[in-house]
């Protein structure tokens, strides 16, 4: 079984590129927020005061996804006979209930209030100077996002969007959505200082200030969307599932399938669950004995975490390739 048509990286790289992708994130959020808090507070800027808190929730969810990195790695026990992988969705639903209500419900809380309020000085040159720094800094974290995000969509045969949406990786899905939404926030935060400079209207601030909120609202829910499918039970893809099929099909110890099942149990990690029959008429003891055997090769693939063969029954219909 493969999942891509060239030579899949080594988890273990994948594992630490995605480290990194992290903790480049967690570095420029840590500062950009510091940044935008000190900004918002002398300026009283609406979308100054909303892009802050979106930063420092895009700090805080990093927290969060270096521990879903580290708890998904551990390998399978007792307890756990299907490993840890499903951690690393269960903390990255954390930062998006994080990301939602720190950044999306603060910022539109914050910019309904600003609406009738009083007009604030805003020191308008100090607060471009920052969302250009932030947007430099953002742009470095999201440039490496997505140089992991092109490589394996390029493995997978996938754009990138769409790599995005399927992959079972949740910590670079995440960190790939806060970074575009952190980079369209910066640019609907500076809209709206512009509009209140050059109207003296501080309600077009306000109106930043939601309009980021709302954009932080929309991402939190898809990243919640995409870790609540995974975590109760997400099916592998139909071209992996057929890749899987194939390379059954293709060994020499067995006849036909009749069930093939491919669920995430992680990142890059499934659960295999197949039905076969062998080539031979061999007794029951060496069908038991070949039926392990195989279970353990497969095993042996990095993107098998668990497998599970059984005999076929002679009135089920084979499994054929489309």
């Amino acid at each position: 079984m493969t999942d891509s048509p060239g030579t899949a990286a080594p988890a273990e790289h994948k594992g630490g590129e995605s480290l990194l992708t992290v903790l480049v994130a967690l570095g420029a959020n840590a500062l950009i927020a510091v940044a935008k808090t000190v900004v918002a507070v002398i300026t009283g800027s609406a979308s100054m005061v909303a892009e802050a808190a979106h930063s420092w929730a895009d700090a805080g969810n990093e927290i969060f996804l270096l521990l879903a990195e580290r708890k998904s790695g551990r390998p399978r026990d007792r307890s756990h006979p299907l490993g840890y992988g499903r951690e690393a969705y269960v903390w990255s639903m954390f930062a998006a209930f994080g990301l939602f209500t720190a950044g999306s419900i603060v910022s539109i809380w914050h910019g309904i209030t600003s609406l009738t309020s009083e007009e604030a000085e805003t020191d308008y040159l100090l607060a471009y100077a920052v969302l250009a720094v932030a947007f430099v800094l953002e742009g470095i974290s999201w440039l490496q996002a997505m140089r992991q995000t092109r490589r394996e969509a390029r493995e997978r045969g996938l754009s990138p969007a769409r790599y995005v949406w399927r992959t079972p990786n949740p910590t670079l899905r995440a960190v790939v959505a806060e970074d575009s939404a952190a980079l369209i926030g910066i640019v609907l935060a500076a809209l709206g200082i512009v509009l209140h400079e050059l109207t003296g209207n501080p309600v077009w601030d306000a109106v930043g200030s939601i309009l980021v909120g709302i954009l932080l609202g929309i991402v939190a829910c898809f990243l919640i969307d995409r870790n609540r499918d995974f975590l109760t039970g997400q099916a592998v893809s139909p071209d992996l599932r057929r890749k899987a099929l194939a390379a059954l099909l293709g060994h020499a110890e067995i006849e036909r399938v009749t069930y093939l099942h491919l669920e995430w149990v992680g990142p890059d990690k499934v659960f295999m669950v197949a039905a076969v029959d062998l080539t031979g008429d061999a007794p029951e003891h060496d069908l038991a004995v070949t039926l392990d055997r195989l279970g353990e090769e497969l095993r042996t693939h990095e993107l098998v975490e668990e497998a599970v063969l059984t005999l076929a029954t002679p009135d089920r219909p084979s499994l054929v390739l489309d």
